[in-house]
């Protein structure tokens, strides 16, 4: 993340995430509205974005370090709505990590076939489960199509064909135009210990080790299935592993009978590296 991005066009913060190469890199404003914290700015190496779940974990941290007394939530300005920040702390006291809601309730879009998804991962259709849902559009904030796999193999050998996703993308633009693929697969048929992997290839993410958007997403999606009116979920993903950066992600979401679909993600941050750019 680049902590103070004043002056910056976006031009050159897209320059910059290209040369980066980060799944996402996050850039830093002042507020619009001086009641909030920050306004952020999101770029994949290929393009913006309205809203990714682990640059607002990530930010937060930050922040937090950078703050002799930090609040207990920030609230940040996204192209998608207001993102709340809950800073999530060790019992010394020192923020570890950071817990955040999704701008947006559970929106559901068009259904994929599973031979088309399958095509773009160089899987069999029937290793692309359909009983709980097919696979799906959905979102909390960045659309994703999200499938569910037959099990924790089919999963690792997914890889994404980039010609395959553009010709899905092509057919079938309600997905969005860089159709991020969001796989799933259950441990041990548990429904909340779960191992995802996410693919973006049109947006200059061939894998990302951690989706704290698309899982927050997942979350939803599965909760909205559970049985019950008013049902509190939390799930434990597993994603990364197969790009040499593990990652857990706490998902959760609520539903009641009477509103819309909610959800969080939340993880703890280690800061790895720091630099100075300058432009």
């Amino acid at each position: 993340m680049v902590t103070d991005a004043r002056g910056l066009t976006a031009e050159a913060m897209q320059a910059l995430a290209a040369r980066f190469g980060y799944s996402e890199t996050v850039f830093v404003l002042p507020p619009d509205n001086p009641q909030h914290h920050a306004r952020l700015r999101i770029f994949t190496p290929g393009r913006e974005v309205p809203f990714a779940g682990h640059p607002n974990v990530g930010t937060g941290f930050v922040l937090a370090q950078q703050d002799a007394d930090p609040p207990e939530h920030y609230t940040f300005e996204e192209a998608a709505g207001l993102v709340r920040v809950h800073l999530i702390r060790a019992e010394h006291g020192g923020v570890t990590g950071a817990r955040i809601a999704a701008p947006h309730s559970l929106q559901l879009g068009i259904q994929i076939p599973s031979e088309i998804v399958a095509g773009c991962i160089g899987l069999h259709a029937h290793e692309v489960r359909s009983e709980a849902h097919p696979p799906i559009v959905a979102s909390v904030g960045l659309k994703f199509v999200i499938a569910e796999l037959s099990g924790a193999g089919a999963l690792a050998r997914a890889a994404p064909d980039a010609t395959a996703i553009a010709r899905a993308a092509a057919q079938f633009p309600e997905a969005g135009e860089d159709f991020l693929l969001h796989l799933y697969a259950r441990i041990e048929g548990d429904a909340t210990r779960l191992v995802a992997r996410m693919f973006g290839p049109l947006a200059g993410v061939t894998e990302d080790p951690a989706t704290g958007s698309a899982n927050a997403t997942l979350a939803a999606l599965l909760t909205s299935l559970a049985p019950g009116a008013d049902v509190a979920l939390h799930y434990d993903i597993a994603q990364g592993a197969g790009t040499g950066r593990p990652s857990r992600i706490l998902g959760g979401a609520r539903k009641t009978a009477e509103g819309p679909i909610t959800a969080t993600v939340a993880g703890e941050c280690v800061e790895r590296a720091r630099g100075m750019v300058t432009v």
